[in-house]
């Protein structure tokens, strides 16, 4: 439920109130009208193909609490059949993140924002299991100018919304400083950067520049929480910052850690003391991404003896670093949301160090919005895959012919039957490449063929 009266979101949404509707709060905000539940308020944007306002009657019709549309839209609707409230906003995707802001405010409490090259889903979810407080967390990929409102939105109200953890993407200069005026942040995370939209910025110097924009648009007295390593971040911390560092050299980094089965076992030194964790996760890169989420929980007071006690509990979203055991001691690393020659690196550095009874593969798809040295960047990962002694790649896209692959798809639908005939008993297979790939086909079909038999059959 979304708190806030018909006259405040219209005050907060700079709009004009066309036609007055029943009920004092709505339950929901959306932008896709597929989405509707009666009581929703439906926001009618306009997209490159089509503008979302030509479903706001339907919306109304189906029991929608209220329409935030375009003036010549929210005219055609003021009919006054009481259908629900009609708001007329110059800019409905403006009036989205203005009512957002003002429900930001509204619940009063902490907000994390997290963006980085690689791991802010996986920081994300960390944060979400360990942090000891009622904790709101973005859904799937809502970080966007359009995701990262409704995320806000969606928010319970206070007491039951204790901080706030949002994800923000960067596809351009200025994104983050847009995302950071709606959300104001208390804490903002980098949890690295590196070479990923070099298509869009350029350069790596332009890349660290446009993260750097979290830094800058955090509350007075926020607190920057950035890997220790980040030197070229330092141009960009200032006086009114508080700045926690994590990883190696930094203020949260782990003493000592040491495998324990499916699980990794550290002790983390942080400026409050030592204490024991043990996590649910075996891969390195999702330890560093632990150390930043504990470096959140520092910035926030929360006790170390509390979130070592919740670490066991981490659920990661899907489709990445997902393990699926199938038949014949198959084990498939499910790690196909998106790629880039960070997190690929590290997902196959997480592959040799599985033990497995027969051999280590990769089906790798591309690596997207890398710019010229897109190729190179190929190269280099598949050199890196060779050096960890990766048995068999097979290359899925264009691009994915420059990690010189045993084999090469040119989709994720004609990678499946070869990725099927390259894996044989007890084979670890990690699957990963960039979102537009789609490999995520891949591992859906190669479970189907092998998933483990029903107790009692052989």
């Amino acid at each position: 439920m979304i708190r806030l009266d018909p006259e405040r979101i219209a005050a907060a949404a700079g709009a004009e109130v066309v036609s007055e509707g029943k009920g004092d709060h709505p339950a929901r905000a959306i932008a896709d009208s597929r989405e509707l539940e009666r009581g929703d308020l439906f926001f009618g944007l306009r997209g490159e193909r089509s503008d979302g306002g030509e479903f706001a009657l339907s919306a109304l019709r189906r029991g929608a609490w209220g329409v935030v549309v375009t003036p010549e839209r929210a005219r055609a609707l003021a009919d006054g059949d009481g259908r629900g409230w009609v708001l007329a906003a110059a800019d409905p995707l403006a009036a989205l993140q203005d009512v957002a802001t003002a429900w930001r405010r509204e619940i009063g409490c902490p907000v994390v924002g997290i963006t980085g090259s690689t791991g802010k889903t996986s920081v994300k979810d960390i944060c979400r299991a360990m942090l000891p407080f009622r904790v709101h967390a973005s859904p799937e990929n809502y970080n966007t100018e359009i995701g990262l409102p409704l995320a806000i939105l969606s928010a319970p109200e206070s007491p039951e919304t204790e901080v706030i953890v949002l994800e923000m993407a960067m596809r351009g200069m200025g994104q983050i400083a847009e995302l950071c005026e709606i959300a104001e942040p208390d804490v903002g995370v980098i949890t690295n950067v590196g070479p990923v939209h070099l298509e869009l910025l350029g350069t790596l110097d332009a890349i660290i520049e446009a993260k750097a924009e979290i830094l800058k648009g955090l509350r007075e007295r926020g607190t920057a929480v950035i890997p220790a390593d980040a030197e070229a971040l330092e141009p960009h911390l200032h006086d009114r910052l508080i700045t926690i560092t994590f990883g190696p050299g930094g203020d949260v980094f782990a003493l000592r850690s040491r495998p324990d089965g499916d699980a990794t076992v550290a002790v983390v030194g942080t400026p409050d003391g030592e204490q024991e964790f043990r996590f649910p996760f075996t891969e390195a890169h999702n330890l560093t991404n632990a150390l930043a989420a504990i470096a959140v929980g520092a910035a926030l007071d929360a006790p170390l003896a509390e979130m070592s006690r919740r670490a066991p509990e981490i659920v990661f979203s899907r489709l990445r670093g997902e393990i699926l055991e199938l038949r014949d001691d198959v084990v498939i690393v499910n790690d196909c949301y998106n790629a880039n020659p960070i997190s690929m690196r590290a997902a196959l550095d997480h592959l040799a160090s599985l033990e497995v009874g027969g051999r280590r593969l990769a089906v790798l798809g591309e690596m997207a919005e890398l710019g010229l040295e897109g190729p190179q960047y190929h190269r280099e990962v598949g050199s890196h895959a060779r050096e960890l002694g990766i048995s068999r790649i097979l290359g899925v896209g264009e691009l994915a012919r420059h990690y010189a692959p045993d084999e090469w798809a040119p989709d994720a639908r004609a990678a499946v039957p070869a990725a099927h005939a390259m894996i044989a008993a007890g084979d670890a297979v990690l699957i990963k490449g960039s979102r537009s790939v789609g490999l995520e086909l891949v591992t859906d079909e190669l479970a189907a063929m092998r998933a483990p038999r029903p107790p009692g059959r052989g």
